[in-house]
């Protein structure tokens, strides 16, 4: 998989761009739980009052406040409020704007506390804070009369009373102070609440959207750019397949070639979205929600801790179960694939043989199989979800537990409890997508490793490094020297010290039993196989030592199977040359003998060529072949046995017409029958891979047995006599 990513570099920028943004969207979920808490705990428990640094507070109140400060808190906080307007005959004080509200708090919760407490008609028996007052006789009236060191005094042995209450009962009982006073003073305190709800409201509002903007735009820019690595693979792979030689087609098979450039390609373009949105995310939520969960408490982080190991342990136990079959679902694919292939492209053979049900068979072995091992993997990773869920749950009944236990002992608050859920949550979430990762990413890399062992496998048919150009003066010579040729892994050589030179102006024909070689032989001029040993010369010069398009620039190739492509008749001619007018079509239709089934399709040349060219008929088919190559005016003419499917007299007006037109071409051709090569300069008998005869007609007839036999199976010795 990590080799697939060297061809995201172009796509840099983009991957950067993701990552950022990433930590954007990742701060701003993370930010979500705390206004969460603060609606709670402040908006809902504390009414809106954030904290002990009351804004507005009456001359009385602040004058009783102050005794319960040392010195220095005094003078800082009666510089820290101005006179502001007058209630019912007492002063009103305001927090001036450029005061340090946390200090201001800080000084102010202890003293409203205690005022809280004493003030208190009802004392409970495990409070920490008791005050041994004469009855009638308030704190405040006892701290008056008291001298300075006195005071300091009482608020030394105050300070060691409460210095172990926690420091959320602390500020519950000063904003709770501040809300009396607000009331007190005319303050509408239900209004401070709406008004606060509604702020972190919309503060919350505001933070979702972005959040989710952020992650529309991380999505966008994600897809393009796996878009983009998509169709560079696919490039890659296509352009890789378009060179491979006829050996690598083999090895790797049509079917698995079109999976690889298709469904692994996706497979890997899906990943690639996926990883960049989770497993870059995963991790970055993770860690900042461990940070943020233990900022809340981190007396309850074991239970993050808990929940982490469990979940890592049914991770990798489905995975351990299930990656072994993730390297079988793109074999079977390749399997389905090809029986479909060779179904479809078979349909005529299965049918006139009445096999329908032998291949519905066939195809449904390869579908069951499919189907059987995607079920496991699916049964395997549908049990991840409700054991996932089962352990978010029970990690949430945990934390209500221990949070309860906190919110009773005063540690917390419910708020806290809410927040902290959440970001275990989040916490959670993450690794649960780095899991679901986990089924993704195992046939992702098996994927990958398929498209890169198709871009990784090395050309046997490639460039030489030293390229040469052809002999000027000698268009179209073609020599075979000493040549051998073995196919990959065989024993033996199929091909065995052919000599011979086929010149400009000839035709030279190649004939022999099946199998003796004869394709195989004229496969090696355009370098569809390279040879094992020996030469293959075109004008004088070695054709692995040029340029390969120049090499096939100078053969017309008819191959055994006539090959035509979706689109016009006049593309399909023009294939070859796409410069040739439509008269040069023409001349080629009629040389091949063509232009007389063409001229009665409804649009002529413009006749549409279905799929495969399954709407013309083989004969058809093989003379639109033979006219493309025509139409292509090369200075070697490569026919491999492309006059079998026409009858003996389109085949003798078409050896006609193609004479006059390559008096000063070589021709080779490979044929089965007698009549079709007997009037060629140079007739070349193979047997076994070997040259058993070579001379015309009448000469080999004379002194080849194999060539004289193979005549006498077709033809009558009166047919032979008289041709």
């Amino acid at each position: 998989m990590l080799k697939v990513f060297k061809y995201l570099k172009s796509s840099i920028f983009s991957v950067l761009a993701v990552i950022l943004l990433l930590f954007v969207q990742a701060y701003l979920d993370l930010t979500l739980p705390d206004y969460t808490s603060k609606i709670v705990n402040v908006g809902v428990q504390q009414g809106g009052i954030e904290n002990a640094a009351i804004e507005e507070i009456g001359k009385n109140t602040l004058d009783t406040l102050i005794l319960f400060m040392k010195e220095d808190d005094q003078k800082y906080i009666l510089k820290s409020y101005e006179k502001s307007k007058t209630y019912h005959g007492e002063d009103i004080y305001k927090l001036k704007e450029n005061r340090n509200v946390d200090k201001v708090s800080s000084i102010m919760a202890k003293p409203m506390m205690i005022l809280s407490y004493a003030s208190s008609s009802e004392k409970s028996s495990d409070s920490n804070v008791s005050f041994d007052l004469p009855e009638g006789v308030t704190l405040q009236q006892v701290l008056t009369m008291m001298s300075p060191q006195e005071r300091e005094k009482m608020l030394s042995q105050i300070d060691k009373k409460i210095k172990d209450i926690p420091d959320t009962i602390i500020e519950q009982a000063a904003v709770s102070y501040v809300k009396s006073e607000y009331q007190r003073i005319g303050i509408d305190t239900d209004h401070i609440q709406t008004m606060y709800i509604f702020k972190v409201g919309l503060i919350m509002l505001g933070i979702a959207l972005a959040a989710m903007a952020v992650g529309i735009l991380i999505v966008f820019i994600g897809s393009r750019m796996a878009a983009r690595l998509a169709k560079e693979l696919r490039h890659k792979v296509f352009t890789k397949v378009v060179g491979f030689s006829k050996n690598e087609i083999k090895m790797y098979g049509q079917s698995s070639l079109i999976t690889r450039t298709t469904n692994d390609v996706q497979q890997v373009q899906m990943v690639v979205v996926f990883l960049l949105r989770v497993v870059f995310y995963a991790p970055i939520v993770g860690i900042g929600g461990v940070m943020k969960a233990m900022s809340t408490n981190a007396n309850m982080t074991y239970i993050i801790a808990v929940a982490v190991i469990a979940i890592l342990g049914v991770v990798i136990s489905l995975f351990a179960i299930a990656m072994p079959k993730f390297n079988r679902v793109q074999k079977l694919i390749d399997k389905l694939n090809l029986v479909t292939r060779e179904i479809l492209s078979g349909l005529p053979v299965i049918r006139a043989f009445s096999n329908e049900r032998h291949e519905e068979e066939r195809f449904e072995e390869a579908n069951k199989r499919l189907t059987k091992v995607n079920l496991f993997i699916n049964r395997a990773m549908s049990f991840m979800m409700p054991v996932m869920m089962l352990i978010m749950n029970f990690v949430c009944l945990i934390i209500v537990y221990q949070g309860a236990k906190g919110v009773d002992s005063g540690v917390m608050q419910v708020g806290d409890i809410m927040a902290y859920i959440q970001y275990t949550m989040q916490i959670i979430m993450a690794f649960l997508m780095i899991s679901m990762m986990s089924i993704m990413l195992p046939r992702a890399n098996v994927s990958a490793k398929r498209i890169m062992e198709i871009i990784e496998t090395p050309d046997t048919i490639y460039n030489s490094d030293h390229l040469v150009s052809f002999n000027p003066k000698m268009r179209g010579q073609v020599e075979f020297k000493n040549v051998s040729f073995r196919y990959p892994d065989a024993d033996y050589d199929v091909i065995t010290d052919i000599n011979l030179v086929a010149n400009p102006g000839e035709t030279t024909a190649f004939i022999g039993s099946t199998g003796s070689g004869k394709s195989t032989l004229i496969n090696l001029i355009p370098r569809f196989y390279d040879v094992t040993d020996g030469e293959v010369l075109v004008d004088g010069v070695n054709i692995k030592d040029v340029d390969l398009k120049e090499l096939r620039d100078k053969i017309g190739f008819v191959p055994q199977k006539g090959v035509l492509f979706t689109g016009t008749i006049r593309d399909n001619i023009k294939y070859g040359n796409d410069k040739i007018t439509d008269e040069d079509v023409k001349k080629a239709l009629d040389v091949s003998q063509a232009t007389e089934f063409v001229s009665k399709l409804k649009d002529g040349i413009n006749y549409d060529i279905s799929q495969g060219g399954t709407n013309v008929s083989g004969g058809q088919k093989q003379r639109l072949s033979i006219a493309r190559a025509i139409a292509k005016n090369p200075d070697i003419y490569v026919f491999d046995d492309s006059f079998s499917a026409l009858d003996f007299k389109t085949d003798a007006k078409l050896r006609g017409e193609l004479a006059k037109i390559t008096k000063n071409k070589t021709v080779l051709i490979v044929a089965q029958r007698i009549s079709t090569i007997m009037n060629a300069d140079k007739i070349v008998v193979l047997d076994e891979g070997r040259v058993v005869g070579m001379g015309t007609h009448k000469e080999l007839m004379k002194n080849c047995t194999v060539y004289k036999e193979i005549a006498l199976s077709q033809l009558s010795k009166e047919e032979l006599e008289n041709a």
